[in-house]
């Protein structure tokens, strides 16, 4: 018997080898972990404790079990991250057993090589720590959480996207990527960088979030907290140069749709404590999390384009 488009609910077929979207995606991604396994030598994954990190996180650990995860992890730790996120991080690591390598944006600071810039935040003097950390370790693939749906630059960005021997991406270098194939090939000092998570959205990751009952930083769920607004966001007051004299601290009920630094990260007001109130909240969302709370993306139409060329995440 053959099955029409008419015969298929929302619920997918009745044959038991149909996927539920969620199931696609995380097939996709166990896929994606298992093949750099086989092509490189040295992989490394992001993790900032973040919610896509978590969740890049929580798939290696699927896709490997119940042997370990052959990878370590790196963190580009700007000094202005919230706290709970860095506790977090931490926690997971002992948790799991696993090797974290740090590139502090402060140790590049302190001697000289980065200085900080006139608005404080220091999530665009990430590249250089990060870059050099890659070198020095000979990571030739480097998993990065980021999604097709965030921001246009990502949004063209390969799931295998190559950078050359400065770390530097150049979409014209962009590789045809057919199906499930992926070419990892690269020149001596190149390396790819990796996004098992390309072809999710923000609505996938927190379905999934709540079908595996992941834990996250509490910092995604409603909370009080002493914000002032500064270019149209909510940002964290703290000793990174916020608030000016001009702008107002008041305690306001936020979470966070998206974790970078404190600096550049803005607070959305809401009430949702519970991850069923947060997927509800995103549904009716018409903005993305960075459009709408990053301050690091409105330097330039081309912020984040100019940023990855540099050879940022």
């Amino acid at each position: 018997m053959t099955t029409t488009v008419a015969d298929v609910s929302e619920e997918g077929t009745d044959s038991p080898y149909a996927l539920s979207h969620l199931d696609a995606l995380e097939s996709e991604a166990v896929h994606i972990f298992r093949e750099v396994a086989g092509e490189f030598e040295r992989p490394v994954i992001l993790f900032s404790g973040g919610k896509d990190s978590i969740v890049m996180l929580h798939l290696a650990l699927k896709a490997f079990a119940p042997a370990p995860v052959p990878f370590s992890l790196l963190h580009v730790d700007t000094g202005h991250n919230f706290p709970e996120v860095l506790e977090y991080r931490d926690r997971t690591v002992k948790k799991h057993g696993l090797r974290l390598h740090v590139a502090s944006v402060q140790d590049y600071i302190d001697r000289g090589a980065l200085k900080e810039r006139p608005d404080g935040t220091r999530n665009p003097l990430q590249t250089v720590p990060l870059t050099e950390k890659i070198q020095a370790e000979r990571f030739d693939a480097v998993f990065g959480g980021g999604r097709r749906d965030e921001e246009k630059a990502r949004a063209k960005e390969r799931v295998f996207s190559l950078r050359d021997e400065f770390s530097q991406w150049d979409p014209r270098r962009q590789r045809p990527e057919l199906w499930n194939l992926y070419n990892g090939r690269h020149a001596p000092g190149e390396h790819v960088r990796v996004f098992p998570l390309s072809n999710w959205t923000e609505l996938d990751v927190w379905q999934y979030i709540a079908r595996e009952g992941i834990e996250l930083p509490e910092i995604y769920f409603a909370h009080e907290r002493e914000v002032f607004q500064r270019a149209g966001m909510w940002l964290t007051a703290g000793e990174w140069g916020g608030p000016k004299e001009t702008e107002t601290v008041e305690t306001r009920l936020v979470r966070y749709r998206t974790v970078g630094d404190m600096s550049c990260t803005g607070a959305v007001d809401s009430d949702a404590t519970t991850l069923d109130a947060v997927i509800t909240e995103i549904a009716a969302s018409r903005l993305t999390e960075r459009g709408a709370t990053r301050a690091d993306d409105k330097m330039s139409e081309a912020a984040m384009e100019d940023r990855k060329r540099e050879g940022y995440f």
